[in-house]
């Protein structure tokens, strides 16, 4: 499984997740009329719908299609985080940063506890080389979820390019510790300490 399928795979759990918390809240209002709860579970399964035709798109790397998909489910539903984390990713994916960050930016808002966009944020940042930004977003993420090893391995990377290789090293070590799997840290952690020894 590659880091964007982790990625995804993760956020949409986490999206699930909240819908699930937030149906069982529900109470239906008196005097709510059959039809419109009905319209409404309708409108929601096509939205739905929407995001899985545009995930499947996703993967098959057809990015286009992929953004049409979800700017339709965006319309029908707007204010969702979760399409606009899949939106401002997939701008990303086309190197199209600043209309990324700007969905980025609204789905923290509509979501500041997901993990999953604080690091894709960090991941632009780091990408514009606002390194300071991409750090305030990885230590938000730890601060969530203190136990991803995905998160210390985008710290351990931004920290190479910030040319702090000996903290580099030890967020590689943490990820490591917490998925001793995890092929891409090692690697990195290995380059460093070849480095080192240059």
């Amino acid at each position: 499984m590659t880091l964007f399928q982790l990625l995804m795979l993760g956020a949409s759990a986490f999206f699930a997740y909240k819908i699930y918390e937030h149906i069982q809240t529900l109470k239906d209002p008196d005097g709510l009329q059959e039809e419109s709860a009905q319209e409404g579970n309708e409108r929601y399964m096509s939205v739905n719908h929407l995001i899985e035709d545009a995930d499947a798109a996703m993967q098959k790397g057809d990015l286009q299609k992929a953004l049409a998909i979800y700017s339709e489910a965006n319309i029908k539903a707007p204010k969702d985080a979760e399409t606009l984390f899949k939106m401002g990713y997939v701008l990303a994916e086309q190197n199209r940063d600043d209309e990324a960050l700007e969905y980025y930016k609204e789905a923290v808002e509509l979501a500041p506890e997901n993990t999953y966009i604080h690091q894709a944020m960090a991941s632009l940042y780091r990408k514009m080389g606002e390194f300071a930004s991409a750090r305030n977003h990885l230590n938000s993420s730890l601060q969530l979820d203190a136990k991803n090893p995905i998160t210390y391995y985008n710290y351990g990377n931004l920290l190479v390019d910030m040319k702090h290789p000996q903290e580099a090293k030890m967020m590689y070590q943490k990820a490591l510790e917490l998925d001793s799997d995890f092929k891409e840290a090692k690697e990195e952690l290995t380059k460093l300490e070849q480095g080192e020894s240059a």
